[in-house]
């Protein structure tokens, strides 16, 4: 419980108080066990404030901060500031704050401590923008019981990156997440075409380590006919989503919001030119997203 804050006014009407009894014993009484049965006080009380009084005066009566001088598991000021920066500039929640700075500054705190900070520093509650909105109606959460049932695809187009010069590169970050075991595979192209979507599925099914039944994606022009022969030709079946409903492919989607919200946004303007780069950063990010989620929102994905 929180030490309760006094007034000065407040300190200064008790240490009167605790003046007045010393002075009736003294002056009325002559007697400290008889003072202290009239004041309901113990004589240890009596004469600790006794003693403060000959030492500090009416200064020595007054209340004194119950707070330990050394508190050797209190946040360090660095860390408070870390968690500072997630909370504004990336509204993450206490678990994901306490994932982040385990990964990537190696500080351990619990999701607990990490709201107690923010709780302290009036930031529990987010912006009305960030927060979870809720819907009368819920849309019922489906997943396969079996690995390699269903294997959802998508492709994420990055924003165009100033390589220096004049042009502008884009990227394609295609991912593959099975619907069972939410395992990830993703690689990114500098284009986005059927040979690109053929060579993803390729090196999907290198990946994953089970047998894929079914892929399922949009109705994207990198999925068309050359891409829909090539899988079935591999023994496996593809269906195609209803348009603009990307409601059944919805945890590919989530998995690419999560990739906007936890490492694209957190490049800072560094710039990237190479295909190869990307995914070798997107590889050593993956590793966040194979933490336990929070709760009452989607799982997070693993990657492969």
């Amino acid at each position: 419980m929180a030490e309760r804050v006094w007034s000065e006014k407040d300190l200064v009407r008790r240490a009167n108080r605790r003046l007045a009894v010393l002075r009736r014993a003294k002056e009325v009484s002559g007697n400290v066990a008889a003072t202290c049965r009239y004041y309901g006080i113990s004589r240890s009380i009596f004469y600790r404030w006794k003693r403060r009084y000959e030492e500090h005066g009416l200064e020595g009566l007054k209340n004194r901060s119950s707070a330990p001088m050394h508190s050797p598991n209190v946040t360090h000021p660095e860390v408070v500031g870390k968690i500072i920066h997630l909370r504004q500039h990336y509204h993450f929640g206490p678990l994901k704050i306490a994932m982040y700075l385990q990964r990537y500054h190696n500080v351990a705190i619990s999701q607990s401590g990490v709201w107690r900070i923010l709780k302290r520093l009036g930031m529990n509650r987010l912006p009305a923008s960030q927060r979870y909105k809720r819907h009368q109606q819920r849309w019922k959460r489906y997943e396969k019981q079996r690995p390699g049932h269903h294997v959802q695809i998508d492709v994420k187009f990055i924003e165009p990156i100033t390589t220096g010069i004049t042009r502008r590169k884009r990227y394609y970050q295609h991912t593959a997440i099975d619907d069972c075991t939410r395992l990830r595979v993703l690689r990114i192209y500098p284009r986005s075409d059927q040979k690109t979507a053929i060579q993803f599925l390729d090196y999907i099914l290198s990946r994953l380590p089970f047998q894929v039944e079914k892929i399922q994606t949009d109705n994207g022009a990198e999925f068309q006919t050359a891409f829909h022969w090539h899988v079935l030709d591999k023994g496996i079946g593809h269906t195609y989503i209803r348009p603009a409903t990307p409601r059944p492919n919805g945890k590919v989607e989530r998995s690419h919001r999560i990739d906007a919200e936890e490492f694209y946004r957190l490049l800072d303007g560094v710039v990237i030119d190479d295909a190869g780069v990307f995914n070798d950063k997107a590889q050593r990010m993956g590793g966040l997203l194979q933490l336990p989620p929070p709760p009452r929102r989607p799982r997070r994905t693993n990657p492969v």
